[in-house]
């Protein structure tokens, strides 16, 4: 009797056991399988995108380099799991803890940085918006990801917008017409008015570290979006005007600029801001028969034929939904990173091209052409 209880409990533990792994395996993200990522810099705002997804089981944070003392030893990572290792040296970070993918989560200056490092590793780099601080950084970038062949990726949240996606999806399908103007609205009331911390704006708020203000900040992402409607195309010229409205909290830095991408047969507007009194990131598309605009993350409309409409985007299917679905999904190779997605090096070479005619158009106060 005592031995087929013994045998009893024995089974039912087994029974548990493979419940729980078939959960776990069977939960949103949780292959069994999880992603090496390491995380380069946390004096980014957005570092709370990698520390929410963290426990959902499709990565695995293996370790994180921070170069100030403080922030290393006290930071968002490192309260949700203060097991994950820490260093002051990115080199030996990445030899300790070998990682598949590293997300850089610092400056934008410091994004070459963390490619030289990672590059001849052979290990895939996803940096925040933008790729980097001017064209001559992301030149050098570009030339070691493609030398060693790693990925290069820019991570947008507007990426993840269905709306963005189901206005393509309806001008590739021609049912505007001809796209003859395109208007994108970008920013919010200002970092420092929104409550963004002071390791944040302290380097966001530096022209050297983030190559700009607000021209940076968010022109960038009209100028990811245009380059994706266009296929690539880059504009002939870019012309641009920065203001300072707030110069007592944004010294050293634009806070709001116009920048004018002119193509050959269409004109651009880019407005990024931090003095909307909301915040925003929207997009008109005009064509010769009509409109869209995407006005939210999955809220859009349609004029044509003298009507306005409603749209309800298709919702995104893994691994296009979400950065870090998409980080693992291309590292694995089970998906191809074409030159024309918006998170593509190619795609943000040119951004990084027309934010740097951008700031200096602003300074000589005439257009720049591209080459």
């Amino acid at each position: 009797m005592k031995n087929l209880n013994f045998l009893s409990k024995a089974l039912c533990l087994i029974t548990m056991l493979m419940i729980c792994r078939t959960a776990a395996e069977a939960a949103p993200g949780g292959d069994g399988n999880e992603l090496r990522v390491a995380v380069a810099g946390v004096a980014h705002g957005h570092l709370n995108d990698i520390i929410s997804r963290m426990d959902r089981g499709d990565f695995k944070v293996v370790g994180v380099w921070e170069k100030d003392d403080r922030m290393r030893r006290d930071n968002g990572l490192i309260r949700h799991d203060s097991t994950i290792p820490a260093f002051d040296d990115l080199g030996e970070m990445l030899d300790t803890t070998r990682p598949e993918a590293v997300v850089a989560y610092g400056p934008i200056y410091d994004h070459m940085e963390v490619v030289e490092a990672c590059a001849p590793r052979g290990i895939h780099v996803m940096v925040e918006k933008p790729l980097a601080v001017n064209i001559r950084h992301a030149r050098r970038m570009a030339k070691l990801a493609r030398g060693h062949g790693i990925l290069l990726l820019t991570n947008y949240e507007t990426s993840w917008y269905s709306s963005n996606h189901e206005a393509y999806r309806m001008v590739k399908d021609g049912i505007i017409g001809d796209i003859t103007r395109i208007l994108v609205y970008d920013g919010h009331q200002g970092p420092i008015e929104i409550g963004c911390g002071k390791d944040f704006t302290t380097w966001l708020t530096d022209p050297v570290m983030n190559g700009g203000g607000a021209i940076t900040d968010f022109g960038c992402y009209g100028a990811n979006l245009a380059t994706w409607l266009f296929g690539g195309r880059k504009p002939l010229s870019v012309y641009a005007v920065t203001n300072s409205q707030k110069p007592g909290k944004y010294p050293k830095v634009d806070d709001d600029a116009t920048i004018i991408l002119q193509y050959p047969d269409v004109t651009v507007q880019l407005m990024p801001s931090w003095n909307w009194p909301m915040n925003r990131k929207d997009m008109y598309v005009y064509g010769s028969k009509g409109y869209i605009y995407q006005s939210a993350p999955s809220r859009m409309s349609l004029y044509r034929n003298g009507k306005e409409s409603d749209v309800k985007p298709t919702p995104l299917e893994a691994p296009y939904d979400d950065s870090f679905r998409y980080l693992k999904a291309a590292v694995r190779g089970e998906i191809k990173v074409n030159a024309t997605d918006l998170a593509s090096l190619e795609n943000n070479l040119t951004v990084v091209e027309i934010l740097d005619a951008a700031v200096k158009s602003a300074r000589k106060g005439k257009p720049v052409r591209l080459r």
